[in-house]
């Protein structure tokens, strides 16, 4: 179960040797790396913090902004790493959309389980 919790990262670390053998871009590699790593850890980080308030304004507000300014970041290390270098820029989008598909993905089949173990 705790490594369907990080699948993302875990199809992050596989496409390193796909983007080598490939040839694809290293900047679109290290672009999307780094934006994601980033941007997961400051989930965790405000996620954690909108569940210790008891402010649901509050709590609201740090989720709303967390998945703004998240997507933000993402975006704008996709789009620096595109005016560097086109394919960059390409490449890392399309494993941006990857890992987000797969983060999401997991997120949805695992709410019911974190509901459980909220709820105990």
């Amino acid at each position: 179960m705790v490594l369907l919790r990080f699948l993302d990262l875990v199809i992050l670390a596989l496409a390193l040797p796909v983007f080598l053998l490939a040839g694809f871009p290293m900047l679109g590699y290290a672009a999307a790396a780094v934006a994601w790593l980033v941007q997961r850890l400051i989930q965790v980080r405000l996620d954690r913090a909108a569940r210790e308030s008891e402010d649901l304004r509050r709590v609201a507000g740090i989720t709303a902004g967390s998945m703004i300014g998240r997507g933000w970041l993402t975006a704008l290390t996709i789009f620096a790493a595109g005016l560097k270098e086109n394919d960059a820029g390409l490449s890392a989008a399309v494993l941006v959309i990857v890992l987000f598909t797969a983060y999401f993905t997991i997120t949805l089949l695992m709410r019911p389980l974190d509901t459980k173990e909220l709820s105990s």
